[in-house]
């Protein structure tokens, strides 16, 4: 979502970059560029004055380290302003005296709401080890509640729903006793989408607050919807005590200006974001972190805990050794493969490494890429993958059959898989790259005496799998 305004924060950097001193002329050259940069984004005018003032205050007040390259100054002070306006330290969910916490989602019409209460419960079942109950309060939309239970089903979370009739406050608050007398310790209320501008479900909802008393409204806000999302933001924090934000549809080609504008608008912090389609996709925000990332310092925190959270260790463990020492085979790289698959898009995981997201602006990836890949694996028999030395050409035909592919596919998969294995088993010796062989990392080398530490398979001759420039 961030991209424009990390590619325009870029130039404001490098028009600092190779100055010998901070100077005030050079500054606010720097200065005007970050201001336009956030204007082009769709921050808000006011936001984006104020914002700057404080970056150049800070430059400016900052004392000259010699040893410290001016630009590198530069972009310390922008981005702790960044992380101030973007809600300073993270901010988690409120906490419950007692069971259940109460939890009331709130927002526009078509923003993603009932999708998030859903995203949300599985988040807290399985990083908080909760047991949540949603609650259908959504009886304006046709289909809301229905598609409540829907989404329960899929993920296994229980779902109170008394149907297309009744009234909210009331669904709410027998939702709320339901969940005492049943053991649930998080309850989440899916109220209706309204306009900010609908005087009488503004006060359907203030009569929600009053009746169950909610630990923690929550605001859901479309990231694509620019300004109008800030007009509704802080119509609804006079209405109601926001606890705080989720953005959503943040994977989206949005500028994310809104997103600076809401927190500085409403002063209540962004704390989750929505970033897919899929129930998994919602992300804990940490304002430090997202700035690194608008920065283009990347965010290699967020990286080992996606990692962590979908990689097998001991598998990566037993794939590295197997590397090591050449024994390496089409099993072991397709269970690799599935592995790195569920990290996401191979360019977003990238540009989450430092200086990479920058470099990927202008590499596509076809990520359709590893399916191909991975169709033709699969079209070969148990033993075949086992021992790639036995894939003669009528077997290569057949598996091109197969997969849909063609045999000049197959051969190139093979002829590349054979010589990540000659060069693993070279460096598990203790050897180095050999000569024309470090491109199979994509350029990236790799440290003398072993395999990286899990075998991670995006090694190929000429760069990662689907890799092309524009």
């Amino acid at each position: 979502m961030f991209d424009s305004l990390a590619n325009a924060l870029g130039k404001a950097y490098r028009a600092i970059v190779g100055q010998k001193v901070l100077t005030e002329a050079n500054v606010d050259e720097g200065i005007r560029a970050v201001r336009q940069a956030l204007l082009e984004a769709d921050v808000n005018f006011q936001v984006a004055k104020e914002f700057t003032t404080d970056v150049r205050q800070r430059v400016l007040g900052q004392k000259v380290i010699e040893s410290v390259d001016p630009g590198q100054q530069f972009v310390k002070c922008f981005h702790d302003a960044l992380t101030e306006l973007l809600g300073g330290q993270a901010v988690g969910l409120p906490i419950a005296p007692q069971a259940p916490l109460i939890l009331m989602m709130c927002g526009l019409q078509g923003s993603g709401k009932t999708t998030t209460c859903a995203k949300l419960a599985l988040w807290l079942r399985k990083q908080k080890k909760k047991n949540p109950l949603l609650v259908a309060a959504d009886l304006q939309r046709p289909a809301a509640v229905d598609q409540l239970q829907s989404l329960g089903k899929q993920l296994g979370i229980a779902v109170h729903a008394e149907g297309a009739t009744g009234r909210p406050p009331e669904v709410c608050r027998r939702g709320v006793e339901f969940a005492r007398s049943h053991g649930h310790d998080v309850v989440i209320l899916d109220t209706a989408g309204r306009l900010h501008i609908d005087e009488p479900l503004m006060r359907e909802v203030q009569e929600i607050h009053t009746v169950c008393k909610p630990h923690g409204v929550l605001l859901v806000c479309d990231a694509m919807l620019g300004q109008d999302a800030v007009n509704s933001a802080k119509e609804f924090h006079a209405r109601l005590p926001l606890h705080g934000l989720i953005l959503t549809k943040v994977d989206g080609d949005a500028r994310g200006g809104a997103a600076l504008s809401i927190v500085k608008v409403t002063g209540r912090p962004i704390l989750f974001a929505g970033v897919g389609e899929k129930p998994d996709d919602l992300e804990e925000f940490d304002p430090s972190r997202m700035a690194g990332r608008i920065l283009g310092m990347g965010d290699v925190v967020g990286l080992v805990e996606k990692a962590q959270s979908v990689i097998d260790e001991k598998q990566a463990e037993q794939a590295a050794r197997k590397l090591q020492k050449g024994q390496f085979n089409f099993e072991d790289f397709l269970a690799q493969m599935n592995m790195i698959k569920k990290l996401g898009p191979l360019k977003k995981v990238l540009g989450m490494l430092p200086g990479v997201g920058s470099m990927m602006k202008d590499v596509d990836f076809d990520d359709g890429h590893m399916k191909r890949l991975e169709a033709m694996i699969l079209s070969m028999t148990p033993r075949e993958r086992q021992r790639p030395d036995v894939i003669d050409l009528p077997r290569r035909r057949r598996i091109a059959k197969g997969s849909g592919n063609d045999l000049d596919a197959v051969n190139g998969l093979i002829k590349q898989f054979k010589a990540m294995q000659d060069l693993m088993k070279k460096m598990g010796k203790g050897g180095g790259l050999p000569p024309g062989l470090d491109g199979l990392l994509g350029g990236g080398g790799m440290p003398r005496g072993g395999a990286p530490r899990g075998g991670f398979p995006g090694g190929f001759p000429g760069g990662f799998p689907g890799q092309r420039r524009r």
